[in-house]
């Protein structure tokens, strides 16, 4: 007789949880999902402002086959659900001193842009796509799809050469500067780091390949937006049986003996569970719902996020486009130790009505700004209505001076969500938008396992676990966790 399986119950319906939540069930668990919120997608979630539909997050989708993946898993095709449209150029740069760099997945028209900030810059890129595709071969095959959190077993899988490519004793933008000598182009491709709320001085020097990711598998847009991915995703959820509640806070998961045996709802309900997987992110987990004081980890920043509907589409502005501070190196050290709102922003603006084919769409138009800020407990004593408004007209101003002119006029309609609320709605440590910082004592195998060594039966998804942070990332730490959990299931069946 087969045994049963036991029954799974997830905390969270973000990415993270959802891709879990399906690879779950069709290994044959039963899967209930609960999620606080009254939409499904976590920190990708949905919001309608002056009649419009905005992401209230992701904004853009880079390595797609991870997507495909998921769905081929449940025997589906993603095109079936979903168009995704590329995006091109990719990403625009723009500084203080009037200088702009246009990113495109084109090679010549890349160089002939690179070109123009550095002599021979053709040549030098490429030696760094051929040196970023050998790591993003390294990271993807040997690293990123394991289950390890022993250090020497994790890379004993590469050989010398390919251990020596990882340039982990390096950082990013170290890394980034054996190619290239303008300060311009090291701290665009450096800016990618913001991709995982952290700094090219920061990050391992591996990370050099984020750029390469995207110029060689294109940057992607999905019809109807990142929520539609979202609800795509949702939709094969309940297709292969998963069943989701949203509306429904967990607040407390139920432990005996060091076993987790059920969750217990807002409402005073208790579910039993044997396996519980947490989409919550993770530190929160500790204090929140066990409550137990939380690791110790370093946090990426917070955001500050604007949401505008505006009287016609701005002129000279791409679908993607980051104002990038003077003072770069300092502007990031304030990220991540300063104290209070930066003197210099830097800052992400997305415009996805710039991109839609064929004529320009009629007005309204939306822009969504992103603008990273230290994390709550380096915000003490910031008035946030005041500093909205300051935050709001610093951005107009930056992009006034690059020639994209944007008044408070020309805003028909604002929401803004504010570090203390991304907080509230989604459960983030610290206020901390991105999870997890990938320093190097917190990636692979350094970074927060996706179970719990000291609760029996617990899982966690998401960006602060492995494998990191990113749309792509969670859904495969949803895979990792569902590998994980069946590993564990079988060898306590022997």
């Amino acid at each position: 007789m087969t045994p049963r399986l036991p029954d799974v119950t997830v905390i969270g319906a973000g990415l993270g949880g959802l891709s879990a939540a399906i690879h779950l069930r069709l290994a044959g668990h039963r899967v209930r999902v609960f999620e606080a919120n009254a939409a499904i997608g976590g920190r990708a979630n949905v919001l309608r402002v002056g009649g419009q539909r905005f992401d209230t997050g992701p904004s853009l989708l880079n390595y797609p086959w991870i997507f495909e993946d998921l769905f081929a898993a449940a025997g589906r095709h993603l095109g079936d659900f979903l168009r995704l449209r590329r995006i091109e150029p990719t990403i625009v740069f723009h500084w203080p001193d009037g200088r702009r760099l246009t990113l495109a997945s084109e090679k010549e028209r890349l160089a002939a842009e690179l070109e123009n900030f550095e002599a021979s810059a053709s040549h030098k890129l490429d030696e760094y796509l051929a040196d970023a595709k050998e790591k993003f071969r390294i990271a993807f095959e040997k690293l990123i799809p394991r289950n390890e959190s022993r250090p020497l077993t994790y890379f004993a899988v590469l050989t010398c050469g390919e251990l020596l490519r990882t340039a982990l004793w390096r950082s990013m933008y170290a890394e980034i500067g054996r190619f290239f000598r303008s300060r311009h182009i090291r701290e665009a491709l450096g800016s990618y780091a913001m991709y995982l709320g952290g700094s090219p001085f920061s990050l391992p020097g591996l990370f050099s390949m984020l750029p390469y990711g995207e110029l060689a598998y294109g940057l992607w847009y999905p019809e109807g937006g990142i929520y539609a991915l979202v609800e795509a995703i949702g939709r094969l959820a309940r297709s292969c049986g998963v069943e989701i509640h949203v509306g429904r806070t967990v607040s407390r998961i139920l432990h005996r003996e060091a076993r987790v045996t059920a969750v217990e709802l807002a409402d005073g309900e208790r579910i039993a569970a044997d396996v519980v997987v947490c989409n919550a992110d993770l530190p929160t987990v500790y204090p929140q719902l066990l409550g137990e004081p939380p690791p110790r980890l370093a946090m990426s920043p917070a955001v500050l996020t604007y949401y505008w509907v505006l009287r016609q589409p701005p002129a000279g502005l791409s679908h993607h486009t980051i104002f990038l501070p003077g003072n770069y190196r300092p502007a990031f050290r304030h990220l991540l130790k300063g104290q209070g709102i930066p003197t210099q922003l830097a800052f992400y603006v997305a415009a996805p009505d710039a991109s839609q084919p064929g004529p320009a769409p009629a007005s309204p138009s939306r822009v969504f700004v992103l603008v990273p800020v230290p994390v709550l407990s380096r915000l003490t004593g910031v008035g946030w209505p005041e500093a909205v408004a300051e935050v709001r007209d610093r951005v107009l101003e930056r992009l006034a001076a690059a020639g994209i002119v944007l008044r408070a006029g020309d805003i028909l309609a604002e929401r803004v969500w504010t570090p203390p609320e991304w907080a509230q709605r989604f459960r983030l440590y610290d206020g901390s938008a991105f999870g997890a910082a990938h320093t190097l004592g917190q990636v692979g195998p350094f970074r927060p396992p996706n179970y719990s060594r000291r609760f029996r039966g617990l899982y966690f998804v998401g960006a602060s676990t492995q494998p990191g942070t990113g749309l792509p990332m969670v859904v495969l730490s949803g895979k990792l966790t569902a590998a994980r959990i069946a590993a564990h299931v079988r060898s306590a069946l022997r």
